[in-house]
């Protein structure tokens, strides 16, 4: 599994960073790489235009708010 936090390194970036590494930690996943993209041109191949975002496998799953806590342990407990 790949995570991608998409974001120009704004609080609310930071603060989704830390919510997927909390339930990461909750849900014991581990070897799971979270990548954090602030390259505006990088952020654009991706057709977002709200950030932050939450990419799971290249896949958009949040963008343009901070996901919940429960929000996120329910995407990634899918997988």
């Amino acid at each position: 599994m790949e995570i991608k936090i998409l974001g120009p390194g704004c609080p609310k970036c930071k603060v989704m960073y830390s919510q997927v590494q909390k339930v990461l930690k909750k849900l014991s996943i581990e070897n799971v790489q979270v990548i954090k993209v602030e390259d505006i041109q990088e952020i654009a191949k991706y057709n977002i235009l709200n950030t932050p975002a939450l990419l799971i496998d290249g896949k958009v799953k949040i963008s343009g708010r901070i996901g919940s806590t429960n929000e996120i342990m329910k995407l990634l407990s899918d997988y």
